[in-house]
């Protein structure tokens, strides 16, 4: 069984509320869940927020929609996955596995989540995910029940228990793990939201695709960037993966 677990809170330290903040009169997070529903190999999808009160409207917006909803701790997102998948795997099905999925990636890509799964399936090992040549707000990886049982077990930095994946690579030599690799090098395009500026080229790219009836996908959305600077620059300078290095730098403070 595959679950698609996707992490997502109204708490953002940069930018607050920013999974229900809405474009065309539909919040952020329902053009994520649309996008992974259209995934061919995903059999659940699961959102996973915190039990603050402030993501109760989140919480029960997406249960609205049909989707089902875990509600774990704050600070410890590897535990909140954990006990979500738990709760919702099935109980025969002994190739159980997490595809991993944040809030802030609206436009997703469903074939890439199929990408990634298939790798994962036919290549029998632990770990699989995208290379970082491929856009930021396409991130999606995939781990086995096996795996996730370790790092919940073992992983002791906050920076782990905060970031998922990361005890994965930092006992890269435990596991077996491999990154699917992008035929070109998109990685200056930054189509996720964690900053204001983030969220004005979102909008951008989905109001011109809604409003034209285009077809979009990951290439066509590469495409109107390019003819559109003005709007390819906006965030262009937030560096990526922010969150993660400064949870590592606080976390080195400490020592």
């Amino acid at each position: 069984m595959i679950i698609v677990i996707i992490q997502a809170r109204m708490g953002s330290f940069r930018l607050p509320n920013k999974v229900m903040k809405k474009i065309l009169n539909k919040p952020l997070i329902d053009y994520l869940l649309e996008r992974v529903a259209t995934a061919k190999r995903v059999d659940k999808i699961v959102l996973a927020t915190t039990i603050k009160s402030e993501d109760d409207y989140l919480a029960e917006h997406v249960n609205s929609l049909g989707y089902d909803v875990f509600r774990g701790s704050d600070a410890d997102v590897l535990s909140r996955y954990y006990h979500a998948f738990n709760k919702f795997k099935s109980k025969t099905d002994k190739s159980n596995a997490i595809v991993r999925i944040t809030g802030d990636c609206p436009l997703i890509d469903a074939q890439l989540i199929d990408k990634v799964i298939t790798e994962y399936q036919e290549r029998n090992i632990d770990y699989v995910a995208l290379s970082p040549d491929f856009a930021e707000g396409l991130d999606v990886e995939i781990f086995s029940e096996t795996l996730l049982t370790q790092a919940f077990n073992k992983a002791k930095n906050p920076s782990e228990r905060e970031h998922v994946a990361l005890f994965f690579h930092n006992n890269k030599k435990l596991f077996n793990m491999y990154r699917v690799q992008n035929k070109t090098n998109d990685s200056c395009y930054r189509i996720t939201v964690d900053e204001e500026q983030d969220f004005i080229v979102i909008k951008e790219i989905i109001e011109h695709f809604y409003s034209n009836n285009l077809v979009l996908n990951t290439q066509n959305i590469k495409h109107y960037l390019d003819r559109n600077p003005n709007i390819y620059n906006l965030n262009s300078h937030i560096v990526r993966n922010e969150g993660l290095q400064k949870s590592l730098e606080k976390e080195n403070e400490k020592f």
